[in-house]
Order: structure tokens, then sequence, then C-alpha cells
């Protein structure tokens, strides 16, 4: 369990100003706040928001001189949840933890953009992402606190208010649409949506760690100018695996990716995944590209010797492996 809490249900700071350059919620429609309604009190409401096991890829969006970070997240079936319970009594419960500092912020963002007060209640949160790995748990948070807002005040999901909100607190990942996309994650900027249609079985181990992005942004800069053709070649071929639907060339795609960033980033365990993939049958290997995870592909599901075998290679390694599910497919 997360946090437990209970928000102000007045008095909510002004907006801070979106950064040039990034998108900002759109504007309430007119008459929004005569139409909104409130739950019952007592009836528990829900915001859910899936995580990634990193990116299938992540490089330059073209080989420019200056160029963009851009990523293709890989969700997992592993989530994110907050809860808002209304209550008749105001004031917070005993002993209540807030909610994380940056669920906090989009809570307050998002009160503010629709002029809103949050009715009397309590937060509560919970999560199976495990924080500064590269599952996108920050991310995932806040969008599945804006979600149970938007139906705390039954208004329609709006992508756009949680893209500009997102935008003022944080990097992200496309944790907010429920298919790939190729996303500019500084830009907050939906490149191409390539669909719900591909998935996977995985295989994966975290690595110990953590990366601080913002440090390393520079170095990676550089090395996409270094092999910014190489990185036009692999973007172009997962593309290409997602519009022909085609498992096996995203897989072969993100390899590709995941070898690329062992440059910068390298992970421990990625020589010795490449080195027995093909004796495992798996279809490529996947990393958090800034981030601590490292595991394989496959786009049929393993059977269960295989899945004896593997969990024995990654104790070998060091390493207590996890099996999920991941995309959409």
């Amino acid at each position: 369990m997360r946090a437990s809490s209970s928000l102000p249900s007045s008095g909510t700071p002004p907006r801070a100003g979106v950064s040039a350059g990034r998108p900002g919620p759109t504007a309430p429609r007119p008459g929004i706040r005569a139409r909104q309604g409130r739950p019952p009190s007592g009836r528990t409401v829900s915001g859910v928001c899936h995580g990634t096991l990193g990116e299938l890829y992540q490089g330059p969006l073209r080989p420019d001189a200056e160029p963009e970070i851009a990523v293709v997240s890989f969700p997992v079936d592993r989530h994110s949840w907050v809860y808002f319970t209304p209550r008749a009594a105001a004031g917070p419960p005993p002993h209540a933890p807030p909610l994380g500092e940056k669920s906090a912020a989009a809570a307050r963002l998002f009160l503010d953009r629709y002029g809103l007060a949050l009715p009397p209640g309590d937060w509560h949160a919970h999560s199976e992402l495990p924080v500064g790995v590269g599952m996108a748990s920050s991310t995932a948070d806040i969008v599945a606190t804006l979600r149970c807002l938007f139906r705390v005040f039954s208004l329609p999901y709006d992508t756009d208010v949680v893209v500009g909100i997102l935008a003022d607190i944080e990097r992200a990942d496309s944790v907010f649409l429920d298919e790939f996309a190729l996303y500019l994650s500084g830009r907050h900027r939906v490149v191409r949506r390539l669909g719900p249609g591909l998935g996977f079985h995985t295989v994966y181990v975290t690595e110990p760690g953590t990366v601080d992005t913002a440090a390393v942004t520079p170095l990676l800069l550089d090395h996409y100018r270094r092999r910014g053709e190489e990185y036009r070649r692999c973007l172009t071929d997962l593309v290409k695996g997602f519009g022909s639907g085609d498992p096996a060339a995203v897989a072969r795609a993100a390899t590709v990716s995941a070898a690329l960033s062992q440059e910068v980033l390298p992970k421990a365990t990625f020589g010795s995944l490449q080195a027995h993939r093909e004796r495992f049958g798996a279809d490529g290997v996947f990393v958090a590209h800034t981030g601590c995870l490292a595991g394989y592909l496959f786009a049929s599901r393993p059977r269960a010797g295989v899945k004896s075998e593997l969990s024995a290679f990654f104790r070998s390694l060091g390493h207590q492996c996890t099996f999920a599910r991941g995309g959409y497919g």
C-alpha cells in the first residue's frame, strides 16, 4: 500500500506555467462545472494505470545534429491504483500519510484546471511498480490519480489535460495511452500511434542500482549523434514491424536498440542474455534503457519446462526472474 490521505477541499494553489514548447491542458468547456457530478458519499472511485518494462526503443527521433529523445514504451500488465472515497465529515483521517508528492501536485493542477474543489474524502493508493528501475512508476501514479479524479467529477477522460499536467511535472512515458506509440518524452508529444495489436510474453530481472536520467541525458544525446544512422535503421525496422503486425520483427529491432544502449548505460546481464537467446527460443532482448531491467521477449508463451530452465539460468546470474505479459495483443 503506497499511501492514504485527504487533499484540501478548497484553496488550491495557482497553476504553474507550462514550459515553453510543451503542451498545456485544454481549457474546460463552457458549462462543464454545472454538468459535473459527485459520487454518493461512501462510494469508492478508482483510477488505474499500467506501468512499463522499459522501452522497445529509446533513441533519436531522427539522426539530426540536435537529436530529440524518442521512446516506444513497453507496457506491462502491472499497475498503479488510486482510490478516492467521499465521506460526509470534513478533515483528514488519523495518521494518514499524503499521496506521493507528484500525484498530489497532479491533483492540485487538475482541480485548478477545471476550477473545482475536492469534496471531503479519503485517498488510498497501491502499486505493483517498483520505484526507480524503469517501470514508469511515478508517471503511472500520476495518471492513475488523474483518472480517478475524472471519475470523481464524472468528467470525460481528456488525454490533452493529462499530457499537459504531466508536462508540468516530469518527463514521462506514454502510459496514458492504451496502445503503443512513438513518443517524445521531453516534449510530451505523440509522434505516431503504433496500435494495440502486439503482445509479448516476457521474463526479466531487475539489476541493482538506479539511474539519474537527467545526469546521463548529455551522454545519451552525444551517443545518438555518433550512432544516428544505426538508430534510424532500428526505428524504421521497428515501425515496419508494428505496421505489419510482426512481433518477431519488433523483437529484433528492440534487441538492436538494447544493444546500442549498452554503449552508454550497460546492463550487466545483457551479454549473457544475448549469448543464450537462441537456446531458450526467445525472439529478442529488451531493457529499460535508463533503468535497471533486462529480459527476453517471446512472441509465444514459453512452456513450463522452458520457464524452469529460464529461472535456473537467471539464478545462475544471481537474480530472481519474473514472468509477465507485455504489450496489448
